[in-house]
């Protein structure tokens, strides 16, 4: 059996999407399971054991005639059983419907007359929990795993030698800031003056606790910015996704706005505090985690948080 889930956005939303790639493995533990991503996404699938092949397709791009014919000769070339359709495209169910796909399953919808089978699309809920539903419309009961990732152990490797070349020795605490959507979201991104209370209130109770920025390629900006403003900051650039897992991982806790290493770090189980302005904590954090803390700002901007409010937070964690 050949099964396709076709799953729109970053690596954040793949990482978001495992559990139910997991699921599925489980159910059909023979079966060959494919994705087709997002360019920028493609890299999630490192540190994800269910997937054997990674499909190409920018479902943000204004995408024309030739690029939905190369979808379908792609998805044709495989000669799918089953396809879950996790976005919200009409034009990718009538691609799914072309090619004879005996079980297409997506969200019920005003066209989703080319799917055969279809379930309510519930927004307010947990986001592995929105894409685990799809999964019911095949007959699928179970309750969706939590979040997990297999990191490589050459990721592994390279992590203890970073942890070593910045003396990480007596432990450290991650900072990431920065919007891992594409555009980036201003209002996801907490100012640089305003974490000066928050470092001097670490450097004050934990004095040897070392504190480490994450720089990838969302944030550089806003990382070199926080280096000059805050010399005694250490920097760590991890150049793929199993290596910022890894070194998020080792981590003592990790503060970061809403983006790709919040979802490593729930995957890890890494201490967390994330900072949500324009998105809506209940459904990015898994409840009932006390080590899982999102900081909801009064509005929709994350720089609308108080400092103050963030370091009652962590020392109360």
């Amino acid at each position: 059996m050949r099964i396709l889930a076709l799953v729109p956005g970053g690596i954040g939303d793949q990482i978001l999407f495992f559990p139910t790639l997991e699921d599925l493995k489980t159910q059909y533990p023979n079966a060959t399971i494919d994705v087709m991503v997002e360019p920028r996404a493609k890299s999630a699938y490192r540190v994800c054991p269910y997937v054997h092949d990674i499909l190409i397709f920018d479902y943000q791009a204004h995408n024309g005639l030739a690029d939905y014919l190369n979808a379908l000769g792609m998805i044709r070339d495989h000669e799918y059983d089953i396809a879950l359709n996790f976005g919200q495209k009409w034009t990718l169910d009538l691609l799914l419907w072309l090619n004879g796909i005996p079980l297409r399953v997506g969200y019920q919808s005003q066209t989703s007359q080319f799917l055969s089978n279809s379930v309510p699309l519930k927004t307010e809920q947990y986001v592995p929990y929105i894409t685990h539903d799809l999964l019911t419309s095949l007959g699928i009961r179970s309750y969706c795993p939590s979040l997990k990732i297999a990191v490589p152990k050459e990721d592994i490797d390279w992590a203890q030698t970073e942890q070593q070349r910045l003396n990480l020795k007596d432990g450290y605490m991650l900072f990431y800031n920065g919007s891992s959507l594409i555009p980036q979201e201003p209002k996801a991104i907490y100012p640089i003056e305003q974490w000066k209370t928050i470092i001097d209130s670490i450097k004050q109770k934990q004095p040897n606790l070392s504190m480490v920025l994450l720089q990838d390629s969302n944030n550089a900006e806003q990382t070199i910015l926080m280096k000059e403003y805050y010399p005694m900051l250490k920097v760590t650039r991890p150049s793929d996704v199993g290596k910022l897992a890894a070194i998020i991982a080792g981590a003592n806790s990790i503060l970061c706005t809403d983006s790709d290493p919040l979802q490593l770090a729930v995957a890890v189980g890494t201490y967390t505090f994330a900072l949500f302005g324009p998105t809506d904590s209940a459904k990015i954090l898994p409840s009932g985690y006390e080590r899982y803390i999102g900081i909801q700002s009064p509005t929709d901007k994350v720089a609308d948080i108080s400092s103050e409010t963030i370091t009652v937070k962590m020392w109360e964690g």
